[in-house]
């Protein structure tokens, strides 16, 4: 397996005053292209400190990707710490020095002195040319590793590893073959839970399963080699069927799939919220297809009493749920109740009848956790229900102590 490391370089990055975007951009594209980062590091920008890095990466790399240092100023230090590495000599590329010198003249400056540092190399590398700015990257290799220094600016960056970096690799590895991902996102379960059921799932050579997991999704990942459809889609639909009850959508995010169902249904929603402060609504339209269909939305302070002198919160949000679909002249209403004690109610209403639910919480969340939580389990039921699935099913960090439906025939008399 080819051992692909990134080392990003810069004070900025390595105190997190900026994000490191074009790490993951690079391990993202190289993915693609299936050439998969195995490292990540990120050094200051002290001498001692990078020779120390190359060093390392040189004997346990095979390619390395060196991101930023490149510039005129005296902390950028990249071409002569790998010099220093590689214990070769800094020279002067005439060819970079010349570029230079047009660059600035056509915009009527004289070039910086400083600037010529930016022309100095590590003897015997290979230009890699930037077409939008002064930095030109450089290939150097040593200890049996090829390293490929490239400036920090995103789009110089990019448009180097795009046009340069990649098709390098392509050519010195024919035998990569690309890599590609199916994602299925999940929703109410645990990673143990979905690791108990898929481990027994014999995957082919080449495919290889993953996980990630943030509030409120896991996804499951399936990666495999590119061109291989029949066996890709055989085996998403194993995976799928063992753990179908959570899956709530494959390959697009949640929200494009339930306004892809909202679309193709063409039926129109109103909401009324108690416990979600209007995420509901912004979730779902924040899709321009399913905005079409969606009509009012009610926002109701906690505060607001909605027909509770029975202490029954389910029968409250049930009456909402119908009175919301009846006042607002919409196919289907969807209403979050309250949160009391950590528990809370949901009702959807359509023209079939009304389905309701009190949940309560297994644990504690934060007031925008626990808002995101409540709206995906209201959109999972509005899933449900436009999918033809069961409006009920189990959620891991979530205990139900009620579910209800009421058919139209029983609303009606």
């Amino acid at each position: 397996m080819l051992k692909i490391a990134m080392l990003s370089t810069g004070e900025e990055v390595l105190h997190g005053e900026i994000i490191d975007t074009n790490a993951a951009w690079l391990s993202q594209r190289f993915f693609e292209q299936g050439f998969s980062i195995t490292k990540r590091a990120t050094v200051g920008d002290e001498l001692s400190a990078l020779v120390e890095e190359l060093m390392m990466l040189s004997f346990n790399c095979d390619v390395v990707i060196v991101n930023g240092g490149l510039g005129p100023t005296s902390d950028d230090l990249s071409a002569q710490a790998a010099a220093q590495a590689a214990d070769i000599e800094l020279v002067l590329y005439p060819e970079w020095l010349q570029k230079l010198e047009a660059f600035f003249s056509a915009r009527g400056v004289t070039m910086p002195e400083s600037n010529r540092k930016q022309a100095m190399l590590p003897q015997g590398s290979v230009l890699l040319d930037n077409p939008i700015g002064t930095a030109c990257g450089f290939k150097v290799s040593f200890n049996e590793c090829d390293f490929y220094f490239t400036p920090g600016v995103p789009s110089e960056f990019k448009l180097m590893v795009e046009q340069q970096v990649l098709p390098d690799l392509k050519k010195v590895h024919l035998e990569v073959v690309g890599q590609e991902c199916s994602k299925l996102y999940t929703f109410g379960t645990s990673e143990s839970a979905l690791s108990d059921k898929l481990d027994k799932v014999h995957l082919p050579d080449g495919y290889t399963l993953g996980y990630r997991s943030y509030l409120p999704y896991i996804e499951v990942k399936l990666f495999g080699p590119k061109n291989d459809l029949d066996n890709r889609v055989k085996l998403l639909q194993i995976i799928f069927n063992l753990i179908e009850s959570n899956v709530v959508s494959v390959d697009e995010s949640m929200q494009d799939h339930v306004a892809y169902l909202i679309h193709e249904r063409k039926q129109s929603i109103s909401t009324a919220e108690q416990s979600t402060y209007g995420s509901l609504s912004h979730w779902l339209q924040s899709k321009q297809v399913a905005a079409e269909y969606c009509g009012h939305g009610w926002v109701l302070g906690e505060r607001v009493a909605v027909g509770e002198d029975g202490g029954d919160p389910l029968a409250a949000v049930f009456a909402l749920a119908g009175a919301t679909k009846d006042k607002c002249g919409t196919d289907i209403a969807i209403v979050t109740g309250k949160v009391t004690d950590k528990t809370f109610s949901l009702a959807v209403a359509a023209p079939e009848g009304e389905w309701g639910q009190t949940l309560s919480f297994n644990r504690t969340y934060t007031r925008e956790e626990r808002t995101l939580v409540i709206t995906t389990v209201a959109a999972d039921m509005l899933r449900r229900y436009l999918s033809g699935k069961t409006m009920f099913v189990q959620y891991s960090s979530l205990t139900r102590s009620k579910e209800m439906f009421v058919p139209r025939s029983a609303l009606s008399e």
